[in-house]
């Protein structure tokens, strides 16, 4: 018996979070009886529906990388008529979604997948997967200001210090950076410049875990290689241990 959200999320219905809220709805049903429990347990062999369609709990797992442009927003819809990364996929046999935000103006490395489990351990901080960026800030910084920040920032929501902050390249009026994290607050970098006043003028995520954008060009996608989950999934099991 597994949770019912879980199941859910690994038939590549939605992420687990997503599918809380569907049951939360009473949008489930197992073997004929609607389930709003979050609580919930089924069966591989139960009936299991969403919004009345037979889920199959046999789902191929599909692993994607995109290179995100800006301009795009990561979710499956978008209520403001903004472009979507889903509009960059094209048509799948399989229903993926994205793991994680890229914010509308971000860039770079998005994991696209229909594997629930392996998509929430990728979020979570426990796991310490690093996030790592290419960061265009205004001004420049000194050696005292990344070891200020390097130590930790204030921010609204509370002490913030990225895993790793080096400089790669000094402009004039501008600076860029190589900043890895292991968390996911929402637009935490852009908020930590900006409360140092070298607000982000570009931010590109350049890699996640052993995974590198590579040469990827924007608005392409590829199928990660067996190899490359595998690494991904490593940082799960280190965690385990």
């Amino acid at each position: 018996m597994e949770r019912l959200q879980k199941i859910i999320a690994n038939a590549g219905i939605a992420s687990r979070r997503a599918a809380e809220q569907l049951i939360r709805e009473g949008r489930v049903s197992v073997n004929g009886v609607v389930v709003t429990g979050l609580g919930s347990k089924a069966s591989l062999d139960d009936e299991i529906r969403v919004d009345g369609k037979l889920i199959s709990t046999e789902s191929y797992k599909v692993y994607l990388m995109l290179n995100k442009p800006a301009g795009y927003v990561t979710t499956l819809r978008d209520p403001e008529g903004r472009k979507i990364v889903m509009d960059l996929i094209g048509d799948m046999h399989e229903r993926i979604y994205p793991v994680g935000r890229l914010d509308y103006d971000s860039e770079g490395l998005l994991i696209l997948t229909n594997d629930g489990e392996f998509a929430q351990k990728l979020q979570h901080p426990s796991y310490m997967v690093p996030k790592i960026y290419a960061v265009k800030i205004k001004g420049n910084l000194t050696r005292k200001g990344i070891a200020e920040i390097c130590a930790g920032v204030k921010l609204e929501d509370g002490l913030f210090a990225p895993q790793e902050l080096r400089i790669d390249k000094v402009n004039p009026k501008s600076t860029w950076l190589r900043v890895a994290i292991q968390e996911g607050r929402n637009r935490v970098l852009r908020r930590l410049f900006d409360k140092l006043g070298h607000p982000v003028q570009r931010l590109i995520r350049i890699g996640v875990g052993d995974l590198a954008l590579g040469s990827l060009k924007p608005g392409d996608s590829r199928h990660l290689k067996d190899a490359e989950v595998r690494k991904l999934k490593s940082f799960f099991r280190k965690q385990k241990n």
